[in-house]
């Protein structure tokens, strides 16, 4: 093994054990079934929105962002705007809300706002679709990263990702990932910004490599290619909503205090949020002037201090970038498989098996989210890290977006028009991801909506919600009224069966 291997190697291996450290610390405080789903509602605003942004800064965050922008250009810093204002939207529309609803996952969200358990299932068919979707790229990425930096073969850290995690999630659920994902969201942060200070040096004359000038005219002109407008607008739509129903995402609301609490969170992700990620962009120029336009996108930051020094000081670089990239797949994977299990646990394992308590039931589930999302890992190699993350905010703008909107801010959703748009827009979501999956990559038109469909599946889920929801009046839920009431008002208030308001304890 070489220098610059073992280093890489020993930075990960750090991260890892950090992991496990918080994950045993996890086990000794979680208790209660509270704990495990929602760290018993007790996580302050400034640890968890730290914790969001960790877990929120994915593979495609920390290595996809830089990749995109150094092979396809400016357009492609609508992914970095629109992650970051999604959380606006969240902020503006869903936190407080669906924190005063008290449920764990958006199953939970769904039967309680819709007071229908078949809208329930078609909620967890969905969480399933959107965080085994979402983890594919992260298990994936992983294993591009060990194999680059070590040699190993791209199973191996799939597989390591895959079982770290699981022994966090397994061992204290919730509260044994939030420190953690609040550590690793500064762990990433430096890991890019060390290598970003020497990589600036040597740009402006502190080193003998060659930095060509960027004269690609179709690379710094917006909107230059083949139905570039349609796919901006599209990714625009994606994430600006595909932010609120990402359900590692929305659970994490659940852990706050109350509703308040759950807007100062809100707004400490965004100022997190944009400080991180005025570093990929850096990174994707930086690469365009020394790599060309030619690199893989998913590696091409890990290749930059190679290329740019050479020796010790490139080996050390690349080092702290493996480690932050392991602790961005370590800290999303952990929320995306936490809220796998809590679906899991709650619609699969529970039910099938009345012998297992809820925190066995919790461990099972976790189990067996996390083993099959490693196998179709492996099965479909051919999946983008990026494009899997682009289709998961399709699919998750397109269904649960227009339900927690028109759910917590219109009483006349119904339960069969709420069904009918989950169904519609995870189909016509689901197309894409299908296609992708197989392979299959059309060109004109029909291929950019393959790439990109929200601009149409969103605004069809919106219609078919409303749409039926008019025309199925007497599907509305009985108590609509005391639920809305309960969404909208502080915690110290509630409404009882008969409809008055009347105090209440904090659960």
């Amino acid at each position: 093994m070489t220098t610059g291997s073992a280093l890489a190697l020993a930075g990960v291996l750090v991260i890892v054990a950090l992991t496990l450290v918080v994950g045993a610390i996890g086990l000794r405080v979680s208790r209660t079934t509270s704990d495990f789903y929602v760290a018993s509602r007790t996580v302050g605003p400034g640890v968890n929105a730290a914790a969001i942004s960790g877990e929120y800064l994915s593979a495609a965050s920390f290595l996809g962002v830089a990749g995109l922008i150094l092979v396809r250009g400016i357009d492609m810093v609508w992914y970095p705007v629109g992650w970051t204002a999604g959380y606006l939207l969240l902020l503006l529309f869903v936190a407080a809300p669906l924190r005063r609803s008290r449920a764990y996952t958006l199953p939970d969200f769904a039967e309680f706002r819709l007071e229908s358990s078949a809208a329930r299932g078609v909620s967890s068919a969905l969480v399933v679709m959107i965080a085994v979707l979402y983890l594919i790229p992260q298990f994936r990425g992983a294993g591009l990263t060990l194999h680059l930096v070590t040699g190993a073969p791209s199973w191996l850290g799939s597989a390591l990702v895959a079982v770290v995690v699981l022994l966090g999630v397994a061992a204290g659920g919730m509260r044994s990932i939030t420190l953690g994902q609040a550590v690793q969201y500064w762990v990433k942060l430096a890991a890019l910004l060390t290598p970003l200070v020497f990589l600036l040096i040597s740009a402006h004359g502190g080193s003998t490599r060659v930095w060509h000038r960027i004269d690609d005219t179709a690379w710094l002109e917006p909107l230059s290619g083949d139905h570039a407008l349609y796919l901006t607008y599209s990714l625009i739509v994606a994430t600006f909503l595909g932010t609120m129903g990402l359900p590692h995402v929305v659970v994490r609301f659940y852990t706050n205090r109350d509703g308040a609490a759950a807007r100062r969170t809100t707004v400490n992700v965004l100022a997190l949020l944009s400080l991180f990620y005025l570093l990929p962009p850096a990174y994707g120029v930086l690469g365009r002037r020394l790599l060309g336009g030619s690199a893989d996108p998913d590696s091409a930051l890990l290749s930059l201090p190679d290329r740019a020094f050479g020796g010790m000081g490139a080996d050390l670089l690349t080092a702290v970038l493996a480690s932050g990239a392991f602790a961005a797949f370590l800290s999303t994977s952990s929320g995306l498989v936490l809220s796998l299990t809590g679906v899991l646990s709650q619609d699969v394992v529970s039910r099938g098996s009345h012998r297992l308590g809820p925190v066995a039931s919790f461990r099972v589930a976790a189990v067996g989210g996390a083993l099959v999302t490693l196998v179709l890992t492996w099965l479909t190699a051919n999946l983008a890290v990026a494009h899997a993350v682009e289709l998961a905010f399709a699919v998750s703008a397109s269904t649960f977006a227009p339900l927690l909107i028109l759910g917590i801010w219109w009483r006349g959703l119904t339960s069969v028009g709420a069904i009918a748009g989950l169904v519609v827009g995870g189909l016509a979501s689901g197309v894409a991801v299908v296609a992708a999956m197989a392979g299959y990559a059309p060109t004109g038109l029909s291929g950019a909506v393959l790439a990109q469909p929200a601009s149409l599946t969103v605004p069809l889920t919106f219609l078919v919600m409303v749409g039926v929801s008019l025309v199925t009046p007497r599907s509305l839920p009985p108590h609509v009224v005391r639920t809305m009431v309960r969404l909208h008002m502080p915690e110290s208030v509630a409404v009882d069966r008969s409809g008055f308001r009347t105090r209440v304890p904090e659960d």
